[in-house]
C-alpha cells in the first residue's frame, strides 16, 4: 500500500485516452486498456461509468458505443463533472458528432444505483465501470484537503455539499472512536498512539498541522529495528487515507454498488472495478466470489486481480497499487 513518499496510497483515477490527454494534460490514466477490454463495450449498448472523474474512461466507452448507445456518468464531485462534460462534448467533435452516443452526467454517489427503480435501469445495463481512486483534480487542489503536500483546510469531501468534513472528525470524535477509524480504514497499527496525539493537539485546522502531529506520534522508538516504520511512505499517509474513506463513506458506497450490480445488469453485462488499496479490493473479491459460488449470478473473469504493467508503473507511479477485477452477469 502506498508508493514511494506519496501522501496517499491510492488515487488515480478515471483514465483517459490520447485525445483526452490533450484536453486535460495533467490527467493520468490507470489500467485504461485493460478496463475497456474487460468491459467488452458493445455498440449501441447502455453503460455506466460510476466514477466519471475527468471523463477519460467515459471517452473510451463513448467512442465504442456510437450514436445508438447511451452512457451514464456519475460522480460526487461537481467540479469533475464540469470537466467531464467539457471533455466529452469536445471529444464528440474529434470522433464525429453524428456517431456519438447520448451522454448523461449525474451528480451523486454510485451508491444511489442501489435504489434506482427506473425500468430503463433494472436489467438493462450492459456494463458498469468503477475506478475507486481519488482523482488528480482532487489531490492537486490544496483547498480540498486531500493531501498534505501543500497546506490546506481539513476538508476531504469528494462532494463539497456533504455535511461531514475531516476537520469535524479530527476535532470531535472521542479518542477511542478516532483510533478505531484510523485502524479500520487506514490499517494503521499505531492508531491509538496517533489518536491520542491528535486529541491532545486539538483544535487542528489544517492538513499541515495534522501531518505534523501524526509524524511526531508515529516516530519509531527504535528506527533501526522496526521494518514496518522504515517503509517509504509518509507516516501520515494511512491516517489521511482513513479519514478520507470515513468522511466519504467510500466502503459503504462500494458495497452498495456491488449489491446493485446484479439487479441492473442484463445477462452478459459486465462490472469492472479498479481499486487502490486492500480494503476495497477485498470487498470486490468477496462480492464477486459470493455472487459466483453462492448466489450463482456472476461469472468471475479475473481469478487474480489485474495490475499495471511495469511500463505503466514507470510512467505513472500511482498505478503501482491499482488492482482491477471483473465479473459477468449470468
Amino acid at each position: 500500500m502506498g508508493e514511494g513518499s506519496t501522501d496517499t496510497p491510492q488515487g488515480v483515477g478515471h483514465g483517459g485516452g490520447r485525445e483526452v490527454s490533450q484536453l486535460s494534460p495533467s490527467h493520468v490514466p490507470v489500467l485504461l486498456k485493460e478496463a475497456i477490454d474487460f468491459l467488452n463495450v458493445r455498440r449501441g449498448g447502455t453503460y455506466i461509468d460510476a466514477t466519471v472523474g475527468l471523463g477519460g474512461h467515459s471517452y473510451e466507452i463513448a467512442k465504442r458505443l456510437g450514436a445508438p448507445g447511451h452512457l451514464i456518468g456519475l460522480d460526487k464531485d461537481p467540479a469533475a463533472l464540469e470537466i467531464a462534460k467539457s471533455v466529452l462534448g469536445r471529444s464528440s467533435l474529434v470522433v464525429g458528432q453524428n456517431d456519438w452516443p447520448r451522454v448523461e452526467l449525474r451528480h451523486g454517489s454510485f451508491a444511489e444505483l442501489a435504489n434506482d427503480q427506473r425500468p430503463t435501469t433494472i436489467g438493462k445495463i450492459d456494463g458498469i465501470l468503477a475506478d475507486i481512486g481519488v482523482s488528480s483534480l482532487q489531490l492537486s487542489d490544496a483547498a480540498r484537503g486531500f493531501s498534505f503536500q501543500a497546506d490546506g483546510p481539513l476538508d476531504m469531501r469528494m462532494d463539497p455539499q456533504s455535511e461531514r468534513t475531516a476537520e469535524q472528525v479530527v476535532n470531535h470524535l472521542d479518542e477511542r472512536e478516532l483510533a478505531d477509524v484510523i485502524y479500520e480504514f487506514g490499517e494503521e497499527r499505531r492508531s491509538r498512539r496517533i489518536a491520542r496525539a491528535i486529541c491532545r493537539s486539538r483544535p487542528i485546522r489544517s492538513t499541515a498541522h495534522l501531518a505534523e502531529v501524526i509524524s511526531a506520534a508515529a516516530r519509531p522508538m527504535n528506527p533501526g529495528r522496526n521494518k514496518y516504520d522504515q517503509r517509504r511512505i509518509h507516516p501520515a499517509t494511512l491516517t489521511f487515507q482513513a479519514l478520507r474513506i470515513f468522511v466519504n463513506r467510500e466502503l459503504d458506497d462500494l458495497k452498495a454498488l456491488l449489491d446493485a450490480a446484479p439487479r441492473i445488469l442484463k445477462p452478459g453485462g459486465r462490472v469492472v472495478v479498479i481499486s487502490f488499496h486492500s480494503l476495497e479490493d477485498r470487498i470486490v473479491k468477496d462480492a464477486f466470489r459470493e455472487g459466483a459460488i453462492k448466489d450463482k449470478y456472476f461469472r468471475v473473469l479475473t481469478k487474480k486481480p489485474v495490475t499495471a504493467s511495469l511500463e505503466e508503473q514507470d510512467r505513472n507511479p500511482r498505478a503501482r497499487s491499482a488492482k482491477m477485477r471483473a465479473a459477468e452477469r449470468i
